[in-house]
């Protein structure tokens, strides 16, 4: 297990759950082989013991305390070790097959969800990934932690059934046909039970689902009073799974059930059939003793086969859920690269707007409709490989789904208008890509005008954010995420409205600071504040999804690109300062009255 995580953890067949699960035994060739074989040891030294008993008590009746009863001893002795050694070396092998297949399963899903992008919230629930991860590998795993003590246990049957027949051809049918149709009688209620597990798994994850939704969505709608509503659908959603886990309870009791009763029933008419034998003297004492130590014994590998079978029925089930995740297509880098990256100092262009951003320039990028060049800007991320077919981004002439998609990540970042921040010390959220010192990292903090969160936080840098950073305002998250943009010192890097959540003041330092750091990089900023586009070496105008103007922010509207376009890019800023004008003169107000 120290190997655990692995490195790369392969490329699993996803045709089904079966393939899935023979995969993973063969990615353990070893562990799992070892499991076995020490679970065989372990299991025929425990077969051998009743037999040697009997002869321990037929030669000390025999002989009295003579040599037969010695060996006999010694033997038993030694079989015991050698099967308490086994035992004890064989758990760690099932324990470390449980894990590399639970952890291997989990580093699948983690890689596809990683991998994936959109396309795997778009395909599945989210409910459905993360129950992936937390139980269904787990569930995988626990079927390999059975599997050396399913074989062992067949093999013990099959050395019983021999010493059996040896010591009395009925005793050694009874054995032989008796324990597998105890097996087969169990077996039945096996797929009874894998239905309604995997209808209960149904109902889980969509209860999983429906509870993320409703916490992340609660001001949402607590705003509009429907809390109440979605609160009383997962109350109808958790009795249906409630629902589901007593019919899974009821199957399960009748197998519980099945499996003291049946194995008990073999082991009194096993018992009571050799005790007959025994009077009429065609076995020994000795031997009636290996009868019931046999038939006791046997309830043992019984119980270990109905284990194996429940197993591998929460393994199916739990394999076909990671197959499902397995399975989605990545939104970008799901085809081979095809084109080898160029070389730094090239443009970035994207073919359908025009939109393009030179080597070492700050490029402003403004339209009337803020969607419209949010999806430009995010176009250059390549998130998506089949909008690219129909909307192709170049990089250097160079298409960029036809590149590695690890170089684009590398050269090409986008930091989008929603900032997402994730739990953790800070300096950890910042420093995602693990390269930075921390003195990089403050200074990252300084160009996003973010020194207040360091306040903000007990710890400062090693201070804990919470899920989301919900402990931070909305302008305080923003300029953590464009702080974080910057740190990753990329080739070309894409901010879509950086600074909309923060106050004109706070606007200036913070636009003013990012082109002095930016200055001579390739950078792309959407916006439309007149703050941040006077600092820019290039303005770009695009109107119904085409380039229509570009020339510095004050030539535009000067009227460089013509009257009417200086018209339209007037009331294009000058509305959005009208719009933060408004909103410095509200927080004046509020500041006024507060005091």
């Amino acid at each position: 297990m120290r190997s655990l995580p692995l490195a790369d953890p392969g490329t699993p067949p996803t045709s089904g759950p079966w393939p899935l699960l023979g995969w993973l035994a063969r990615k353990q060739a070893g562990p799992l082989t070892a499991a076995v074989l020490l679970g065989i040891v372990t299991f025929a030294c425990q077969a051998v013991l009743p037999w040697l008993t009997g002869r321990a008590v037929d030669g000390g009746l025999t002989h009295g305390f003579g040599p037969d009863l010695f060996h006999a001893v010694t033997g038993l002795v030694a079989l015991g070790l050698v099967s308490a050694a086994a035992s004890a070396i064989g758990h760690r092998f099932d324990v470390t097959c449980w894990m590399r297949a639970a952890f291997t399963s989990s580093e699948l899903v983690g890689r596809t969800a990683a991998r994936s992008g959109h396309a795997i919230t778009a395909e599945l629930p989210t409910g459905e990934v993360v129950s992936a991860v937390a139980n269904d590998s787990l569930r995988i795993g626990e079927m390999y932690a059975n599997a050396g003590r399913f074989v062992g246990s067949l093999v013990a049957y099959a050395v019983v059934a021999v010493l059996m027949l040896r010591v009395s051809v009925p005793l050694g049918l009874v054995v032989v046909l008796g324990l597998p149709t105890v097996a087969a009688v169990l077996g039945l209620l096996v797929k009874p039970l894998q239905r309604k597990q995997a209808a209960q798994r149904e109902a889980s994850g969509r209860l999983t689902t429906l509870g993320a939704d409703t916490v992340s969505g609660l001001r949402i709608l607590r705003g509009i009073g429907g809390e109440h509503v979605f609160t009383a659908r997962y109350r109808e959603q958790s009795q249906k799974v409630r629902a589901a886990g007593v019919e899974v309870a009821g199957t399960q009791s009748w197998l519980d059930g099945l499996q003291v009763l049946l194995p008990g029933a073999f082991v009194v008419a096993l018992v009571w059939l050799g005790a007959h034998l025994a009077l009429t003297g065609t076995v020994t004492p000795g031997q009636l003793v290996s009868t019931y130590g046999f038939a006791a014994f046997l309830a043992w590998p019984v119980q270990n086969a109905t284990m194996m079978l429940q197993a591998a029925t929460r393994a199916h089930v739990g394999a076909a859920k990671v197959v499902a995740v397995l399975r989605v297509v990545p939104a970008s880098g799901a085809r081979p690269a095809s084109a080898a990256a160029p070389a730094p100092g090239v443009a970035l262009v994207d073919e359908t707007s025009g939109v393009r951003v030179d080597a070492g320039r700050v490029v402003g990028l403004v339209s009337a409709d803020p969607d419209e060049s949010a999806a430009i800007a995010t176009r250059m991320g390549r998130f998506d490989d089949e909008a690219e077919a129909t909307t192709p981004v170049l990089l250097g002439g160079v298409a960029l789904a036809d590149l590695p998609k690890e170089e684009v990540r590398r050269r090409i970042v986008v930091a989008e208008a929603t900032p997402h921040l994730f739990s953790g010390p800070l300096v950890d959220e910042l420093d995602v890509r693990g390269v930075a010192d921390r003195t990089h990292v403050s200074h990252a903090l300084t160009l996003a005008d973010a020194h207040d969160v360091l306040e903000s936080l007990p710890g400062g840098l090693d201070g804990e954010l919470t899920e989301r950073g919900r402990s931070l305002s909305g302008g305080q998250r923003q300029r953590v995420a464009l702080a974080r943009a910057l740190l990753t010192d990329p080739e070309f890097l894409v901010l879509v409205e950086p600074t909309s959540a923060v106050d004109a003041h706070t606007e200036a330092r913070i636009a003013a600071r990012l082109a002095d750091a930016r200055r001579g990089r390739s950078t792309l900023v959407v916006s439309a504040s007149p703050v941040v586009l006077e600092h820019v070496d290039e303005v770009q105008l695009v109107e119904d999804g085409r380039l229509v103007a570009r020339g510095r922010h004050d030539d535009l509207l000067a009227g460089a690109a013509g009257a009417d376009v200086a018209d339209r890019y007037g009331r294009i800023v000058g509305r959005q300062l009208d719009e933060e004008r408004t909103a410095a003169a509200g927080g004046a107000e509020r500041t006024g009255g507060a005091s």
